[in-house]
């Protein structure tokens, strides 16, 4: 089962937090479950100077023992992400896996870095001025299949998520805080494509709403099917989607239609 977590999260870690335990206590009792938080979720629009003081004071290392103690207390695995973590003079961006025992046992850093100009209320963003970028692939074994972890921007770049499926990836989280005007424009279509062409689950985070400095998120967190169809959607609501993934659903689709095997290509991500 996947649950994503829709979160409008903030510039205080601690009120952030207490959002998340909210939604945790809404959690169904079926398990193994798998539960995605969004990026920037334990700290949002505080800036990237207090992202980087966050990193280097330490104070991420508070966060991730809380999120180990509550994958332990409601024995849920969980992708975290995204919290700061410090890296020389700047900090990934860095999502978190956890499994059902609070053991941490990936940590994917984004790779792909939100350096572009928007028509929106801040105009500019330059995520690579604090933000280190990312070198590693994650695809880890779960109960759920192969989990990939991706990203935000990360879902405009197909070659990401075929190298992922190259590793056997069944199922990608997606933590993002996309930007409205980017939103409307190729969220959805997005993250549709990725699930078609790879033939995996899709399971998005966002954060939504407008935030502390006035910057504003689009939301519609979605699980999609490997057929590319949403199957669940969080629109602009602050809350938690849940969904009870088939795999044998999976299978049949990869099976009838083999495009993984019929591939004339291979996808090997190369390090900077």
């Amino acid at each position: 089962m996947f649950v994503a977590i829709q979160l409008n999260s903030k510039s205080c870690v601690e009120t952030n937090l207490y959002e998340v335990a909210q939604q945790l206590k809404k959690l169904p009792k079926q398990r193994p479950l798998l539960v995605v938080l969004p990026e920037c979720f334990a700290l949002f629009d505080a800036g990237a100077t207090a992202q980087l003081e966050f990193a280097q004071d330490g104070r991420y290392q508070q966060v991730l023992t809380q999120l180990s103690q509550w994958c332990l207390e409601y024995k849920i695995w969980m992708v975290a992400g995204t919290v700061p973590i410090p890296c020389d003079e700047k900090f990934y961006a860095a999502s978190v896996v956890f499994d059902d025992t609070g053991r941490n046992i990936a940590q994917y850093n984004k790779i792909h870095l939100f350096d572009v100009e928007i028509d929106d209320g801040t105009k500019s963003y330059r995520e690579s001025t604090y933000t280190e970028y990312g070198q590693q692939l994650v695809v880890v074994d779960s109960p759920f299949g192969k989990l990939g972890v991706a990203v935000c921007y990360d879902i405009r770049f197909p070659g990401l998520f075929s190298a992922m499926s190259e590793l056997g990836a069944e199922v990608v989280a997606i933590p993002a805080a996309f930007t409205v005007p980017t939103g409307l424009a190729h969220w959805q279509p997005l993250l549709q494509a990725r699930a078609i062409e790879n033939q995996f689950f899709v399971v998005a985070a966002a954060t939504v709403g407008q935030h502390d400095n006035g910057r504003e998120t689009y939301g519609h967190s979605m699980v999609i099917d490997p057929w590319g169809e949403i199957v669940a959607n969080a629109y602009e609501d602050v809350g938690n989607i849940v969904y009870l993934a088939n795999r044998k659903q999976l299978c049949q689709i990869r099976n009838k239609m083999p495009v993984l095997t019929h591939s004339k290509f291979k996808y090997e991500f190369k390090n900077d």
